[in-house]
This record gives C-alpha cells, sequence and structure tokens, in this order.
C-alpha cells in the first residue's frame, strides 16, 4: 500500500536528514550543542505530522500541525545559525533551508484550508 499523505512523507525524509546532519555535526564537527537542538525541533516537526493523522478532532488536527510548524521555524533558525558559523556550507545550508520552507508552507496551506473547512 502506498502512502500518500505528502506532508507526512516529506516531514520523515526531512527527520532522517536532521538526524544525519546531526551525525555530521558531532562526529565531523565535534559540535555538540546546536547539534542537539536541530535533532530535537527537526525531528520534532516529523513526529507532530504523525500524531495529527490519528487526532481525535478537527481542533487536535490543528493544534497537531501548528506545533509542527512551530517546530520547523525553529529548526529554520538553526539551520541558519549553523550555516552563518560556518559549520555546514552553502550548498547543504541552501539544500536544508529548502526543505525547511517547503515544509513551513504545505503545513500552513494545510492549517489554513482545516481552519476554512
Amino acid at each position: 500500500m502506498v502512502n500518500d499523505n505528502i506532508v507526512k512523507n516529506k516531514s520523515a525524509d526531512f527527520a532522517l536528514r536532521v538526524v544525519n546532519l546531526y551525525k555530521y555535526l558531532v562526529d565531523d564537527k565535534n559540535e555538540k550543542v546546536m547539534s542537539k537542538q536541530i535533532l530535537r525541533s527537526g525531528t520534532s516537526v516529523g513526529a507532530n505530522v504523525s500524531e495529527s493523522v490519528y487526532a481525535s478532532s478537527k481542533a487536535d488536527f490543528i493544534n497537531k500541525l501548528q506545533i509542527a510548524q512551530k517546530e520547523a521555524g525553529e529548526t529554520e533558525f538553526w539551520i541558519e545559525l549553523l550555516y552563518k558559523s560556518k559549520y555546514i556550507d552553502q550548498k547543504l545550508f541552501n539544500s536544508l533551508i529548502n526543505d525547511c520552507k517547503e515544509l513551513l508552507r504545505l503545513l500552513a496551506t494545510i492549517i489554513k484550508n482545516s481552519k476554512k473547512s
């Protein structure tokens, strides 16, 4: 069976990228503080999106996605800080920030449409 929940799939893929980024930061850059922060917020996006699938009500669904949106916003901050502090290069920054912004747009659209209906 194919899972066609785009935001769930993209947030899970993003979480995996964040886990790999965490490993890189710890193993190759010996960075321990920001790496834990981005690991927590970046994986939380997907966890909250997954929780929203089993929401007990429309309000609960919207709440879970709003939490995911906030975590994605925090993750965006950590990506920018890692780049500005030279822990990640331009290519990795562009790739990560684009994925993060795409998730933010998807979440904003779903939240907006859910509130309308």
